[in-house]
């Protein structure tokens, strides 16, 4: 059986009004801007309302999306939400958001992976598309890393924000669309980057709010050197699978979790900054938001043309990772 060509047909984003300044979070926990910006490249971040739940998020940035494709949300076969901060622990997001759109025949479910949840959410859709089982998917990522956040950790407080993007994917002409995708996942780092608090291992309690577990831990340092080899790798991998060089991207779209990451990144694939999506100072790092806010931006921006090469790489908890190559 042949595959049908599968690729992204619309986009969309959506992030809250409210803004959190490095300046503001200097009366919070001892910190500075210049530090921030050095050692991230954030400069503020956008912060959702207390009424404000992920689902919310979802709908702003799904409608743009299913409008950027021209499609109705009642021709939807399949909704994906790739989040952390889901709404509830059930029933998922996505059926949530169902609901919302009136996507009355879509089925859907939510994906935990982390930051590289958009991607491999993505991957998911585009086999269920590339069969012929479904005609349209729309895949989400979001986070609402705001409502999970210690802002007593000086560490992590001054690196999320909030935030929703959406695409909508089906059938493009032969030659177009994914050409191949990268996922991977070591679980012996999951203990880096975690929330222990809430699940069935650790359910609610006074002593788990009391001790603070409902709240993002990380372990930066190790994080980081992770990060900083894996993005590489994926993008290479990516890259192999799509029998593409290097010098064949003509956008990257990473993760936005630091500046020094993405340079490393740059680094490695031989590429110049304005061939990279950056928005990590306007956002901070919106976990599975990231890459495809960054994504429906470069469209807003005019930076993707017809046929152009474009990469897309994440790393986040678990420890996970995933990369995707795409003519647009």
């Amino acid at each position: 059986m042949s595959l049908i060509p599968v690729g992204v047909l619309g986009t969309g984003k959506y992030v809250p009004d409210r803004i959190l300044t490095n300046k503001e979070l200097e009366s919070m926990v001892e910190t500075n801007d210049e530090w921030i910006v050095t050692r991230t490249g954030i400069r503020e971040r956008r912060i959702a309302a207390d009424n404000q739940a992920t689902s919310d998020l979802c709908y702003e940035a799904a409608l743009k999306a299913l409008d950027s494709a021209g499609i109705t949300a009642d021709q939807l076969d399949l909704i994906i939400v790739a989040t952390i901060t889901p709404d509830m622990a059930f029933p998922s997001t996505a059926c949530i958001l169902q609901e919302k759109l009136g996507a009355k025949k879509a089925a859907a479910f939510d994906l935990s992976a982390a930051c590289s949840g958009f991607v491999y959410g993505l991957a998911n859709a585009t086999n269920f598309i590339s069969t012929g089982m479904y005609k349209y998917a729309l895949v989400i990522g979001a986070d609402s890393l705001s409502k999970i956040t210690d802002y007593t950790d000086r560490n992590t407080c001054i690196l999320f924000g909030d935030g929703a993007g959406a695409v909508v994917i089906g059938q493009v002409p032969e030659g177009r669309g994914f050409q191949s995708f990268e996922l991977g996942a070591d679980g012996t780092g999951g203990p880096l980057l975690k929330i222990e608090g809430g699940g069935s291992r650790n359910p609610a309690s006074h002593t788990s709010v009391d001790q603070r577990l409902h709240y993002i831990y990380m372990a930066g340092a190790e994080v980081f050197k992770f990060a900083v080899r894996i993005m590489g790798n994926a993008a290479d991998e990516a890259l192999r699978k799509a029998g593409w060089d290097k010098s064949d991207i003509d956008l990257l779209v990473p993760h936005q979790a630091n500046t020094r990451i993405i340079q490393s990144s740059l680094n490695r694939l031989e590429l110049s900054e304005d061939k990279c999506m950056i928005n990590i100072d306007k956002y901070g790092n919106m976990s599975a938001a990231s890459i495809p806010v960054a994504l429906a931006e470069a469209v807003e921006q005019g930076r993707l043309q017809e046929g152009d090469r474009v990469v897309l790489v994440g790393f986040g908890g678990g420890l996970t990772w995933g990369a995707s190559a795409i003519v647009w």
